[in-house]
């Protein structure tokens, strides 16, 4: 290949022509990779938010979602605070997680004779087949609500969480609990070196 400074005007006019081609090439490729990669994106990222459902849409919502699709719906009752609560988290997490089909439904609506000592109650579907269940408060993550990683381990989320959060809650009582202990013997000893000797 000659360099540009000893070609002719023919020659250059072919270079450009031949580099012009082989540029429009490269740039159609790319950006059919990128049209690819958008769509795939629009496709997984359709929900985003946390909505109301009821027992006439259940089965369009639930049963019949894409089968790429995980569905989690929240069974609640709005008098119940913690259900609240519920739907607040997985607000947040409906939007870390727009490819994931976030529900909530009032169990009345849903289901007549659900107890609400049951409740919050989750359930979690792929394929229309139900992966996952948390029933009440310990289930869903007990009141710290460490709901992102109970997803997870069903496989309904896929999270950036490395380990159980719940294990750093218990870290922190058991180092709590060992302080109170470790005061205790010290309050005692003290006590002890306060009495008077009796012999």
């Amino acid at each position: 290949v000659k360099p540009y400074e000893r070609m002719n005007l023919e020659e250059l006019k072919e270079a450009a022509d031949d580099f012009d081609e082989a540029d429009r090439k490269a740039i159609e490729m790319y950006r059919q990779q990128r049209l690819q990669e958008w769509k795939c994106l629009q496709r997984r990222q359709k929900y985003g938010e946390l909505r109301e459902t009821g027992e006439e849409q259940y089965v369009k919502e639930v049963t019949n979602a894409p089968e790429d699709v995980s569905v989690i719906i929240h069974l609640y009752q709005a008098s119940i605070p913690l259900c609240l609560l519920v739907n607040n988290q997985l607000s947040l997490l409906a939007r870390k997680f727009p490819e994931v089909k976030f529900l909530k439904a009032v169990v009345n609506s849903c289901i007549q004779s659900y107890h609400d000592r049951y409740l919050p109650t989750i359930l979690v579907y792929k394929t229309g087949e139900i992966k996952g269940r948390f029933i009440g408060v310990a289930e869903c993550g007990g009141i710290y609500l460490k709901l992102e990683w109970k997803l997870a381990e069903v496989g309904a989320i896929e999270t950036d969480l490395e380990e159980n959060p719940q294990k750093d809650i218990m870290n922190m009582m058991t180092l709590s609990a060992q302080n109170i202990s470790a005061c205790e013997d010290t309050d005692r000893k003290k006590s002890d070196a306060m009495k008077p000797c009796i012999t």
